[in-house]
């Protein structure tokens, strides 16, 4: 017969998650057991064994509900606003409040997502993709001028995930910038620089800098022969 669910069973799979994140962050996923993990949790191991049958399907869980929670957010918030600057700002925004409390949970993504077998880590990278795939579109619509340049258009965007996704190692709430803030800098960074910052790349390859120089170097060159 199969074993019946407590009532709380959802309440107390989503504490061992929680705790389970905070060990993967602190000792790495390699470095924390099962023993650890329902110790934390102050249940016995073969409690925990009724909850999860493995530490990779621990991890996977702690991972897809963190992902799951991200895609939700930022989808909604694509939806949010009619002009295309504000709606990148918006997403920028919702992903750093999807953060809050997030911390543990972010950073085991970051650094233990590719230790788990491969199969859990295609369901994860879809939801991964689907993320970038909206930061990506909100870009393009914000900039019609990279829209069809899909060579830069992904560097593009994974620079402000970049400047999103590490804000934690700064980052403390009540102190300096406000997440609202932050994400509109970090926006605001991206639609004023692009065009140039493109425009360089495209140009040669040479820096700005020194094709300045050398453009100046040209002019001296041409007056003195005059």
């Amino acid at each position: 017969m199969a074993r019946t669910r407590a009532n709380d069973y959802d309440k107390k799979r989503l504490g061992i998650l929680s705790r389970s994140a905070r060990l993967f962050a602190q000792h790495g996923f390699t470095g924390t057991s099962i023993t650890m993990i329902a110790d934390a949790c102050g249940v016995s191991k073969a409690l925990m064994y009724h909850y999860y049958d493995s530490k990779d399907d621990v991890l996977f869980d702690v991972l897809s509900d963190h992902l799951k929670h991200l895609v939700v957010v930022v989808e909604a918030a694509a939806g949010s606003a009619a002009d295309p600057r504000e709606r990148l700002t918006e997403i920028a925004t919702a992903l750093l409040e999807a953060y809050r409390g997030a911390d543990a949970e972010h950073q085991v993504q970051i650094s233990s997502l590719k230790l788990l077998p491969a199969a859990q880590q295609d369901v994860l990278k879809d939801m991964e993709r689907r993320l970038v795939r909206i930061v990506s579109d909100a870009i393009a619509d914000a900039l019609p001028s990279v829209a069809k340049k899909h060579d830069v258009l992904l560097p593009l965007t994974m620079s402000l995930f970049g400047m999103l996704n590490w804000h934690y190692l700064w980052f403390r709430d009540g102190k300096g910038m406000s997440r609202d803030a932050y994400a509109r800098m970090a926006t605001g960074l991206v639609l004023a620089g692009a065009d140039e910052a493109i425009a360089d790349v495209e140009n040669t390859g040479t820096p700005a800098g020194k094709r300045t120089n050398a453009k100046s170097k040209a002019r001296r060159i041409s007056r003195n022969s005059a």
